[in-house]
């Protein structure tokens, strides 16, 4: 098992796949082993997602990394991200905004994910235990909302914590399959991108899924 190998393969491939030379780059910075469980150790630069227990899952590289772009991050940014889980995606966030919040309907998963985040000296991150209402509108509004979970529609609660010309990213579909949307927030009707065909675990909540 050689992992610096294995993550130098994977970043490059996501440099030949994502514009946004910000994300690679924080990417590569974050060490993806620190969230896998230890049997999953040897795979941890693999370009596929793994399970972290409890039914969830850390999402595979290239997703991440899709979806983080799709923010559209510059540095100045207050970010909210739904389905902590290993808390990866919400390092990689910390690493490209000046402030991300994070909620986790597993209050195993989110203690383990600050744990983690804590460990790795991200102070900009805020983990909570999700309510039944989407999001966490306390910190609202945010410059980008993403959401690491498959809901039924384009959540309009997501929408009303955004500021005008925020970006939502969104897997949309049933619960077994979806589509990536990226959503920008306009005053004269939103703009939606269709980023391509997906598969997440269920978004749970007031205009998700219920459990």
């Amino acid at each position: 098992m050689d992992l610096k190998a294995a993550k130098a393969s994977l970043i490059k491939y996501l440099n030949q796949e994502i514009a946004d030379k910000r994300v690679v780059k924080a990417m590569e910075r974050v060490p993806r082993e620190a969230f896998v469980p230890q049997e999953c150790y040897y795979a941890a630069y693999e370009d596929r997602p793994l399970g972290v227990g409890f039914g969830q899952t850390i999402s595979q590289p290239f997703i991440v990394a899709l979806m983080s772009q799709a923010l559209e991050l510059k540095g100045n940014e207050k970010v909210l991200e739904l389905g902590t889980g290993s808390g990866y995606e919400a390092a990689i966030l910390a690493e490209l905004a000046q402030k991300v919040v994070t909620v986790e309907c597993i209050p195993e998963l989110a203690e383990s994910a600050k744990q983690v985040l804590d460990k790795l000296g991200y102070s900009n991150v805020e983990v909570h235990i999700a309510d039944k209402i989407l999001g966490w509108a306390e910190e609202a509004p945010y410059d980008a909302i993403i959401v690491s979970a498959g809901a039924p529609s384009v959540s309009q609660v997501l929408l009303e914590q955004l500021v005008w010309k925020g970006r939502l990213v969104i897997p949309v579909g049933s619960r077994w399959q979806q589509d990536l949307l990226k959503v920008t927030k306009c005053r004269k009707g939103n703009r939606i991108e269709n980023l391509g065909g997906c598969y997440f675990v269920p978004l749970i909540g007031e205009g998700a899924w219920e459990k």
